[in-house]
């Protein structure tokens, strides 16, 4: 369960190209290990059955000749206690009666007379536990190694056993692992630095798609007229790839026509835009001064016509508002560019601050502003426009009594404009599109606020702001409503 746990937690490849080669690498190890360990265990039993093919050749004379403990080194070369002239150095030869070892003894490499083998109890116990079958045995013993034990019955009931050593197995068997895991090692060094380079060439169209994407990804594809980056190279149509290139180009060119015909439907709308509105300034503006002019007449004239008149008046003169709006607003959409000169900006939140108290009485209005001018460069008037939606919106949508804070910053590159209200804030759901255009959130008006805009004041703050490469931006919780506008500066003065 450790293993499985440290497994889950090892880092894992997350490129295709990576996971496509470590799976090789990996698939590959699998057959390497399975022809090792198949090639390890074929050769140990070949060597053993080697051994047991000696042992059975040599027979049981070498324990024979230790029946009556009569054997002596030079017996090697036979006389009458014993043929063993194929016994070779380290043979290993023992009688059992009764279940008990009677002699032992171990032919030496060299021509050392002793023959003894001290044999320690667990010794004696495993030989006694070897099947008199006449086949070969694997038997660890303490004082002289693994050997392969073959025993025979004698003719006195007694048991003669016959033993090689598994050492020169062994060794072989180990060189023959070291060998393998070089060798294998350096195959799938080579197989891992080969299969990187061939995946990876293999790959190469689906990186080039992948590019693509990436750069189509980064494209602002909102709004405005979008350049498509050129399309993704296609490979052989009856590969996955070249199927998922080609897929992506038809996919490419249907968005590339989507965005033509936006664009040019956006244009269309622009235009008529600035057409309508440019159209009813005039009418507007003749209805508005023939209501005055009504209410300029001398005779006597009902009450209702009067309040008739007043109302033409009125809401003649919001219309015209709204439609110099959405005239400004399609011109900034259609990137006609703003006068550019310093403006002071500290004179205009002065003024703008005047206009708002004196618009305002019933609001408290504060300044935090720096000891030194703060100048930036743009357009004065719509700068100005920007301070006075923003200082109408916190009067328009906050009751009676708050408190309206306009502070400005500036670090020398950049001035920071903030209005800060202590109203009741901005509800959740309307702050992701307050600056976008017709936006209203009438259950937050004071009751006795007058009349009420069409929702383009803050959607005008965000174009202006913007035509200046500045941004805007709303914090607002209950008790605290703060917007945020940060520009370029153009220089102190």
């Amino acid at each position: 369960m450790n293993l499985l746990r440290r497994l889950r937690h090892l880092p894992r490849p997350r490129s295709l190209r990576a996971r496509l080669t470590a799976g090789l690498v990996v698939l590959l190890a699998v057959s390497c290990a399975a022809v090792g360990v198949a090639a390890v265990v074929e050769l140990n039993g070949f060597l053993t059955g080697r051994l047991d093919q000696q042992l059975q050749q040599s027979g049981p004379s070498f324990p024979q000749s230790l029946e009556h403990g009569r054997y002596r080194p030079s017996d090697r070369d036979g006389d009458e206690h014993g043929d063993t002239r194929r016994q070779a150095a380290g043979t290993f030869g023992a009688r059992l009666l009764k279940g008990r070892i009677t002699n032992a003894a171990l032919i030496p490499a060299d021509d050392d007379p002793d023959l003894t083998v001290g044999l320690t109890t667990g010794d004696r116990t495993a030989l006694a536990g070897v099947p008199v079958d006449g086949r070969g045995h694997t038997v660890h013993l303490r004082s002289i190694g693994d050997y392969r034990i073959v025993a025979w019955a004698g003719l006195d009931g007694d048991v003669l056993m016959t033993g090689l050593p598994l050492e020169p197995v062994r060794a072989t068997v180990h060189r023959l692992e070291l060998v393998s895991a070089g060798v294998f090692g350096l195959a799938l060094a080579a197989a891992g630095v080969a299969g990187a380079l061939w995946v990876r060439w293999s790959l190469r169209p689906l990186s080039r798609v992948a590019a693509t994407a990436t750069r189509v990804s980064e494209l602002p594809l909102a709004s405005g007229e979008v350049a498509l980056p050129p399309r993704a190279p296609e490979s052989d149509p009856r590969s996955e790839v070249g199927r998922t290139a080609a897929a992506f180009n038809r996919m490419l060119g249907h968005v590339e026509d989507a965005l033509t015909k936006r664009h040019a439907s956006e244009e269309r709308l622009r235009i008529f835009a600035a057409d309508a509105s440019h159209e009813l300034r005039t009418p507007v503006a003749s209805v508005r001064g023939h209501a005055e002019l009504a209410l300029l007449h001398p005779g006597p004239v009902p009450a209702e016509v009067t309040r008739a008149l007043e109302r033409i008046a009125a809401e003649s003169s919001r219309m015209g508002e709204m439609v110099d709006d959405l005239l400004l607003l399609a011109r900034l959409d259609a990137g006609r560019p703003l006068e550019s000169h310093p403006v002071d900006l500290t004179h205009l939140i002065l003024d703008a601050v005047t206009d708002a108290r004196a618009a305002g009485p019933d609001h408290r209005w504060t300044l935090d502003l720096p000891e030194d001018p703060v100048t930036v460069t743009g357009d004065t008037h719509r700068l100005q426009q920007v301070l006075a939606n923003l200082l109408a919106n916190a009067r328009l949508h906050t009751p009676a009594g708050t408190k309206v804070t306009v502070t400005l910053e500036t670090d020398g590159a950049e001035a920071v404009l903030q209005v800060h209200d202590d109203g009741p804030g901005i509800p959740k759901d309307i702050q992701p599109g307050v600056f976008e255009r017709f936006t209203r959130a009438e259950h937050r008006r004071r009751a006795d606020a007058p009349g009420g805009g069409a929702g383009l004041g803050l959607s005008i703050v965000a174009a202006v702001v913007e035509a200046h490469a500045g941004t805007v931006a709303l914090e607002s919780t209950p008790g605290s409503t703060t917007f945020t506008v940060k520009l370029a500066t153009g220089g102190d003065t």
